[in-house]
């Protein structure tokens, strides 16, 4: 049945219209293929060169930015469940690397709790249903920490240290990690070291928006 954009209320199939689905803020500029920061012609950036992460690739489908950041905020702290569906559908389109399963980035058990929903786990349940890759919860939250995005970028690795573990054999195996934010990379870097001592031989980041430097 039809509904209302979820941005300019015109009549809709979807969450959005396809008007306003155009002019989301895609990541279509060169970017450094680890870590999906822009930049000159799509080489690694000094960043990744200087202190390679752990992880091999990031598939970002918009830079966070209006109007997307807005529904992103809206969906994880206020229930807009409909939107992983867009999400999911904007991942499905964007990442076009292979995987053998993709991995929701997994809450804390206060966080879920608060929450009511783990968001990651939404995006990757449809991202699963219109790919057919494997939905595996590898992994799971066995410390908690203050919120990242509460943090300055300089304190946000150390925050996050030792607060994953992973319970499932992933020798050969090529993990995509779902998630909806990308800011410092330093989540994204702890779970792929966790993967890659389960056997993992290469971790993809795969998330609906990428914060840019201002």
């Amino acid at each position: 049945m039809p509904q209302q954009c979820l941005l300019c209320a015109a009549a809709s199939h979807a969450a959005l219209c396809a008007a306003c689905y155009r002019r989301l803020p895609w990541l279509i500029v060169p970017c450094c293929p680890q870590c999906a920061l822009p930049t000159t012609r799509g080489e690694y950036c000094g960043a990744c060169l200087k202190r390679p992460p752990h992880f091999d690739h990031v598939a970002a489908a918009c830079s966070y930015a209006y109007p997307l950041a807005e529904l992103i905020r809206g969906y994880k702290y206020h229930g807009t469940l409909a939107l992983a569906a867009l999400f999911a559908q904007m991942l499905a389109a964007t990442a076009h690397g292979n995987a053998d399963a993709i991995v929701p980035l997994p809450l804390s058990k206060s966080r879920l709790r608060q929450r009511g929903f783990n968001q990651a786990l939404e995006i990757a349940r449809v991202v699963n249903r219109i790919t057919g890759i494997p939905l595996i919860r590898a992994c799971r939250r066995v410390r908690d920490s203050a919120p990242q995005a509460t943090l300055p970028w300089s304190k946000r690795r150390k925050n996050i240290r030792g607060a994953f573990a992973c319970d499932a054999d992933l020798a050969g195996k090529r993990i995509a990690v779902i998630d909806d934010v990308l800011t410092s990379g330093a989540t994204l870097d702890e779970i792929a070291k966790i993967l890659k001592r389960a056997g993992a031989t290469e971790i993809q980041g795969w998330v609906v928006a990428r914060t840019l430097p201002a």
